[in-house]
């Protein structure tokens, strides 16, 4: 089975801020992106088609042809919790320094580790697993990507977010 993952494209909000839940706007360069992402994926057709619920995904996933789009709420990005729409230099949270040191077993305060995030991803992709689909899209965020790479065995889970997929970008993989 493929699977395409997009991520969305850059948003607008202040450099610096956590975000995840929060659904975001996007910048309004999102039209010039979102053309690039279509490009990306020109010629490919699909059994499935799924986005992310918020918007910077759904919107991508529209903009590419697929309004109907099935929504997952397991491919939203990481629940940064009590930190979500704080610039991270004013996060007082001593908690920060915790999650800093152990992103992958630590949680944000009322929020999720990054293996929270990998167990609602891997859930997902178990799911299309079982349904043998030939191939599949899927427009998401970036801690979305780099699960699904770590699932699919490209990127080792302790070096995921070096392998962050930029804005609008596309990966494959194969399952």
């Amino acid at each position: 089975m493929e699977i395409y993952l997009a991520r969305h494209t850059s948003v607008d909000v202040t450099p610096g801020t956590c975000y995840g839940f929060t659904d975001v706007p996007l910048r309004p360069s999102f039209p010039r992106e979102a053309a690039a992402t279509r490009m990306r994926l020109a010629g490919l057709a699909f059994d499935k088609v799924y986005t992310s619920p918020l918007s910077r995904a759904a919107k991508l996933a529209a903009f590419c042809g697929y309004p109907d789009a099935i929504r997952d709420e397991r491919l939203k990005e990481m629940n940064m919790g009590d930190w979500e729409m704080q610039r991270f230099d004013d996060i007082t949270d001593e908690r920060l320094q915790v999650w800093y040191d152990d992103f992958l077993n630590q949680p944000t305060t009322g929020g999720e580790s990054f293996r929270d995030l990998y167990a609602r991803v891997a859930s997902f992709l178990d799911g299309l697993r079982r349904q043998s689909i030939g191939r599949a899209a899927v427009f998401a965020h970036g801690g979305v990507l780099i699960c699904a790479g770590v699932y699919a065995g490209i990127i080792p889970l302790e070096d995921g977010f070096k392998h962050l997929t930029p804005y609008g970008g596309v990966i494959k993989i194969n399952l």
